[in-house]
């Protein structure tokens, strides 16, 4: 496993970052809004570190898209000036004052009234994470404002436990940030999507958020956790706190997800949430219990070696995700569903059949 991790490639540096204002011409642009945990790197245009700040930064990043773009990947700008037809750019970045970031999210939201907040997992760097974001809102026909929480990861295999005491530390920034954006004017709904160690995150926030007593805020939460590094215990610990979301709870999973099966041996062999069988009727009797949908994505080609990014290639699936409104979609029914990639469509554990996902 640990060499199979190894071997995935060059990854991007902070360089990556850099701005090339004359990038957007005539092409597609992404603005992302950040709110990071991170300490400011020394070099503005480098980003962000991956040491803890005391208190949250925030940003925004545009970034141009190419128009030779392959769905559920980034072409980097690994060469010291990209090529804006050839790679992603950042053509604009500015640092932003608590104040600005509410300002700048609101007027955006004004016309959709929707945010997409996006929660990183173990092993990312910040320009990973925000090009990741900037992917999948290129991807998808997503119309909320996408936001990208960033927590300190080291971004280093070894340091597994250090991005878990990391994302502890984290706890309380989430918090905040949910409370900020869902108590914007223009805000109705914000969907919060985290991935593997951020879907730890995004869930400990949620307890936070109910053990305040904040229902407000969560009303106006759409939740989505792919491929959730979770133990399952604490999963049910968290929420049975949390209690029941209106859409339910959306737990991506897979059973062939290598990562998720190093972590459950790195930890006691505790099964994750990630990888609960939606072909048990005890899990799927929990799942409408807890009010909450598990979606077997395990059809979705993956285009990293563990499996474990899968999240990245379902920009289909995206549109129905945020569609809190349509009371008829079997998304907002908890229990289990399986997600075929062929046809895109959706069906129950138990009756192969089937439902179209636009259905009828």
């Amino acid at each position: 496993m640990l060499i199979t991790l190894a071997g995935c490639g060059t990854r991007p540096g902070p360089e990556v970052l850099r701005s090339y204002p004359d990038g957007s011409e005539g092409r597609r642009t992404v603005t992302i809004y950040v709110a990071t945990s991170r300490e400011a790197a020394e070099v503005a245009h480098e980003g962000f570190t991956n040491d803890r700040a005391e208190n949250l930064s925030y940003a925004a990043f545009t970034i141009s898209i190419p128009p030779n773009h392959v769905s559920g990947e980034i072409e980097w700008p690994y060469s010291a000036r990209p090529h804006p037809d050839t790679k992603f750019t950042v053509v604009r970045h500015v640092v932003l004052s608590k104040q600005a970031f509410d300002k700048a999210v609101n007027a955006d939201a004004s016309d959709s009234g929707r945010i997409a907040l996006f929660v990183h997992g173990f092993n990312v760097s910040f320009q990973e994470g925000l090009f990741r974001l900037a992917q999948l809102s290129a991807d998808s026909e997503i119309t909320g404002v996408p936001v990208f929480f960033s927590w300190p990861s080291q971004a280093r295999l070894l340091d597994y436990a250090t991005d878990r005491e990391s994302a502890t530390f984290s706890r309380d920034g989430l918090t905040d940030v949910l409370e900020q954006l869902t108590s914007l004017s223009k805000v109705r709904s914000v969907m919060l999507f985290g991935h593997s160690m951020g879907g730890w995150l995004s869930m400990e926030a949620l307890r936070q958020l109910a053990l305040e007593g904040d229902r407000p805020a969560l009303r106006k939460l759409n939740v989505i956790l792919a491929a959730p590094d979770i133990d399952e215990d604490v999963f049910n610990a968290q929420l049975d706190v949390i209690g029941p979301l209106d859409p339910p709870l959306l737990v991506m999973v897979s059973a062939d997800d290598r990562a998720l099966a190093a972590s459950r041996l790195l930890q006691g062999n505790h099964q994750r949430a990630g990888q609960l069988d939606i072909t048990d009727p005890d899990v799927v009797a929990k799942a409408r219990e807890e009010h909450v949908l598990l979606l077997d994505i395990s059809s979705v080609s993956s285009s990293d070696p563990l499996n474990h990014s899968r999240y990245a290639d379902l920009a289909a699936i995206y549109p129905e995700l945020e569609d809190t409104n349509d009371m008829s979609s079997p998304l907002r029914q908890a229990g289990a569903l399986i997600f075929d990639a062929v046809g895109n469509t959706l069906s129950a554990p138990f009756d192969l059949a089937g439902d179209a996902l636009a259905g009828d």
